[in-house]
């Protein structure tokens, strides 16, 4: 059974999930989802995916699996790409009210679990969030062949010829201008 989210594109309404015995599930396509991942960091297309939402004897485990391309830059030439990361995660949320009686259930025992808004919603934009951030490369590149930038003139080096002449060099290091290193 697919359902379309409640409030926000990446948050739902589970109380009906929530009256159904442990083991009751429900899928929810993630499409065309856009949303902010900070100042360093940017979509260049929309979030894709799958969230499944399963009852657990406690509460919800949810299920993600995303995918988006994130606006980045390449770390040789500094040419704007778009790279595709997958993110994964599961996490179980704990209701916050007594879905019977609307009592506020206790957090003492476990404080920092994730916990389900006073309605009965699931808000998945967090976490995604976070998934994506910590997809991003440490070091992208706009293809694993890329050459980089010209050393004399800062160009991209597939960007034409970069044949400079040679700049006069300090008499000193005049003996390194022919030394080549072993191949052995």
């Amino acid at each position: 059974m697919t359902e379309r989210p409640s409030d926000g594109p990446l948050t739902w309404n589970v109380a009906g999930l929530l009256a159904e015995e442990p083991g009751a599930a429900r899928v929810h396509e993630v499409e065309d989802v856009r949303i902010d991942l900070g100042e360093d960091l940017s979509l260049a297309e929309p979030v894709e995916g799958r969230i499944r939402l399963v009852r657990t004897n406690r509460g919800i485990l949810a299920d993600a699996d995303v995918r988006a391309a994130l606006g980045l830059a390449c770390s040789r030439c500094l040419r704007d790409i778009a790279f595709g990361v997958d993110a994964r995660f599961q996490e179980e949320y704990l209701p916050s009210l007594d879905l019977a009686t609307g009592r506020p259930l206790t957090r003492a025992d476990e404080p920092d679990v994730a916990r389900l808004s006073d309605h009965h919603e699931l808000d998945l934009e967090t976490p995604v969030r976070e998934a994506l951030q910590l997809a991003e490369p440490i070091a992208s590149l706009c293809r694993p062949d890329c050459p980089g930038l010209c050393i004399v003139c800062g160009e991209r080096l597939d960007d034409g010829t970069h044949e400079h002449p040679d700049d006069e060099i300090d008499p000193r290091l005049e003996a390194l201008r022919g030394f080549r290193p072993d191949d052995a």
